[in-house]
């Protein structure tokens, strides 16, 4: 089962990072799923950061920045796997 987390806002291709959008709670060590137009990976979160400090936590509303394994794009979705 999966649940609706929030978008990616934004991607640094040269670290692979994204920045995110949430609308709901992510913690480091939840497996995530990006989905868009060509991107479908699953992931586990091994660090986030909010404004350059490492958190356990993002509550939503948040923007959270974190690692990716793979290319990611704006507006693709993100969902939480249960």
């Amino acid at each position: 089962m999966e649940t609706k987390l929030g978008k990616v806002t934004h991607f640094f291709g040269k670290i692979n990072v994204a920045v995110l959008e949430l609308s709901g709670k992510l913690n480091v060590g939840d497996e995530i799923h990006v989905m868009g137009h060509s991107t479908d990976f699953t992931q586990k979160i091994a660090s986030m950061q909010i404004d350059h400090k490492e958190v356990e936590t993002a509550k939503k509303g948040s923007d959270v920045a974190l690692k990716v394994d793979e290319r990611v794009r704006e507006g693709d979705e993100i969902f939480k796997v249960e």
